[in-house]
């Protein structure tokens, strides 16, 4: 484990002292990264670091600054940028490990780009609110709206980061101004856009089956096995590819007496371990699929065995044994130990100096020491032999897609005695990532494209995408597809959910009327009880809205509810007889109160403070709902009647305003009329 060391700043050094004390803590003393890592390199290897599940490639972190970032032979940032940026990812790593990597450098790159532009000068204490705003645009013009999000957040964490450890001249508190994407709008260009590109086509997933039935040649049969595995639950590439050779799991159901058929997995993400039981119609997809694999990757289990159980010996087949009694072995010996399959003598002799095997000239033909082969095939075994993944606590030995190097290769020999896990690169190049740029993929070699001609590319994450959608659409309960698809917080189902509102229609036009596959019947809308527009009129009524009891008529443009939630202490409170619904509230609000008011009024008799007040409520509430009852129930009160309590204080004080001003002006009007004479043409009322 690594060690840490926190960083403290001294208050009275300025940032420049600061910083360079920072890098030297991080270059000296911090072990993120490995003890051994040469910190003044511009490029480092941090595969052992970040242990990425099923990734057979070389994780690095590249100090390149951010106009070549992409570039074949990248420009480096610019000093002292450079170093705070060495320095600042190896102490977040031991502080705040994460995988994601690229993120955290891709924030630093903006910022340096940014503080060039700014003057030229890349002092990582010269970063400004106005810098980091310069850098934001640079993040939002260069990556998609999901991925400028996450590089947003690592650039605020930057900003606090300079601030909090003294690092800049002018203290700042900035936040990222790059908003989450919303993908909560199911309609529209946008939406089907998105969804186009998180679900497989029609013609992707026609192909693979396609495929799946005619492959022939190892690769093919290979990821269109593992393309079937995925299409039958919801998983993640590296969780199919870490899965163990006896994985298949069987048990009877007594209620139906048919026998259920699972796959045994260990989900990436913190879910536990458990059983994704398959529907019945991917049952035999999925043990072919497996048979297949199985028959592709049993002679590397074999190797692996081998090399558990002699850790130091050179991995021999029963016909070659004799070769370990040798001293030396020939070219055509030495290439007989490493491949399978008939090489020649320019691709061993290549090998033998690619690796370090010392080559002995006797006579006309060379020769190696069997002891150099045997130590440099030793060396090529996996990294953390004879353990695949310790998280699941996966051997080599036990892995189902364990296969000998180049066993996918065409046009090379496979080893004999090297094995590896097949990681997700090998995946998803086969599967179009890279046709493109001249490698084809299964849908290339049997001729198979969209339906626009455009080759076929799938993302294996797609099929988890499908299967989380269709499962949606199937009415699946979302603790359901969470657990189905080893997730730990159902919250994580709506990225997945590609539900469109056609979906969704025409569920409904399905389900009307067959009750039997829903939990609840569907009804009809509930005709509503229109009150005449006199009625309301005379109610003096501007607007209106429903409530649980009825509808409130407050005019929300002179001031908020100062009654929220108490619409029985309101004079603003209109209810309708007749209406079923909103008269069962009114009753079952009677029966509530009735038991607070006994609650309230032992709480005052024990003493307790305060409970006077609530028993004085509590008594006026009853008193007004049991008022609205017995009018709703009178007989002589016809359906449809507009009731309205009255000798309640109203909510409004505006209203009351101008309500007494109305009251003044009609009195002052009637005696005027009354203290002068009446002329000629008028006549007493």
């Amino acid at each position: 484990m690594a060690d840490i060391i926190q960083f403290i700043p001294r208050a009275e050094l300025d940032a420049e002292d600061n910083l360079r004390a920072f890098v030297a803590l991080c270059r000296n003393k911090l072990t993120a990264f490995g003890k051994d890592l040469h910190f003044d390199e511009h490029v480092w290897v941090v595969t052992e670091a970040l242990n990425l599940k099923a990734r057979n490639i070389e994780s690095r972190l590249v100090f390149s600054n951010w106009g070549t970032a992409k570039s074949a032979v990248p420009d480096m940032m610019s000093e002292p940028f450079l170093s705070f940026a060495k320095a600042y990812m190896r102490y977040q790593h031991a502080m705040r490990p994460t995988k994601s990597v690229g993120s955290r450098l891709a924030a630093l790159r903006a910022l340096e780009a940014a503080l060039s532009e700014s003057g030229g000068c890349s002092k990582p204490s010269a970063t400004t609110a106005q810098t980091l705003d310069r850098a934001t645009q640079l993040i939002q013009d260069h990556f998609t709206k999901a991925v400028a999000y996450r590089v947003g957040g690592q650039l605020e964490m930057l900003a606090g980061f300079l601030t909090k450890k003294q690092l800049v001249t002018v203290p700042m508190s900035w936040r990222s101004s790059i908003s989450r994407p919303r993908d909560s709008v199911r309609v529209g260009k946008e939406f089907d856009r998105r969804r186009q590109e998180k679900l497989p086509s029609a013609a992707a997933l026609d192909a693979l089956a396609k495929v799946f039935n005619l492959a022939t040649e190892p690769a093919d049969v290979l990821v269109s096995s593992i393309a079937a595995i995925l299409c039958s639950a919801p998983d993640r590439i590296n969780e199919v590819l870490h899965l163990e050779v006896d994985c298949e799991v069987t048990q009877e159901i007594p209620s139906s007496g048919r026998v259920a058929y699972g796959l045994r997995w260990r989900p990436s993400k913190g879910a536990e371990p458990m059983v994704k039981w398959l529907v019945g119609s991917m049952e035999s997809v999925v043990r072919r699929a497996l048979s297949n694999i199985r028959g592709l990757t049993e002679q590397a289990r074999i190797v692996a065995r081998w090399y558990e159980e002699h850790p130091r010996e050179l991995y021999l087949p029963a016909e070659l044994e004799h070769f370990r009694r040798r001293e030396r072995l020939s070219l055509q010996e030495i290439g007989n130990v490493l491949f399978e399959s008939h090489t020649l003598r320019s691709t061993v002799n290549n090998w033998c100096r690619a690796n370090g095997v010392p080559l002995v000239k006797e006579g006309k033909k060379l020769s190696g020491a069997f002891a150099d082969v045997e130590k440099a095939v030793l060396a090529m075994l996996p990294r953390g032999f004879p353990i695949a993944d310790a998280e699941r606590g996966l051997k080599y030995s036990n892995a189902l897609c364990l296969l000998q190097r180049n066993a996918l290769q065409a046009g090379r020999a496979p080893y004999r005695c090297v094995i590896y896990l097949l990681g997700q690169g090998e995946i998803a190049n086969r599967l179009g990532a890279r046709s493109a740029t001249g490698v084809p993929s299964i849908f290339d070699r049997f001729g198979f494209v969209e339906e626009d001609g455009s080759p076929i590319r799938v993302h294996s994450h797609q099929f988890r995408h499908y299967l989380n959608t269709l499962a949606q659409i199937g009415g699946l309960s979302q603790l359901d597809i969470a657990k189905w698809s080893g997730r730990v917080d159902v919250h994580q189902n709506d990225v997945y959910n590609h539900q469109s509102d056609k979906d969704v229609n025409a569920l409904v036009r399905q389900l009307r009327g067959d009750e039997s596959r829903i939990s609840a019947p569907l009804t009809a809308a509930r005709n509503a009880m229109l009150i005449p527009r006199d009625q309301f009129g005379r109610l003096k009524i501007a607007t209106a809205h429903t409530t649980e009891y009825g509808y409130c008529i407050h005019d929300y443009t002179m001031l908020p509810c100062q009654l929220y939630r108490d619409c029985m202490n309101c004079t603003e409170q209109v209810c309708v007889k007749g209406d079923a619904e909103k008269e069962a509230n009114i009753r079952r609000l009677v029966a509530e109160t009735r038991t607070l008011l006994r609650n309230a009024q032992a709480a005052e008799s024990e003493g307790d403070f305060g409970a006077g007040r609530w028993v004085e409520h509590q008594k006026l509430t009853l008193s007004r709902a049991e008022q609205l009852c017995s009018i709703l129930e009178d007989p002589e009160v016809p359906a449809g009647t507009a009731i309205r309590l009255h000798g309640i204080v109203p909510a409004s004080r505006l209203e009351q305003s101008v309500e007494q001003r109305r009251l003044g002006d009609e009195r002052a009007i009637a005696e005027s009329r009354a203290s002068r004479p009446l002329l000629s043409h008028e006549t007493e009322s």
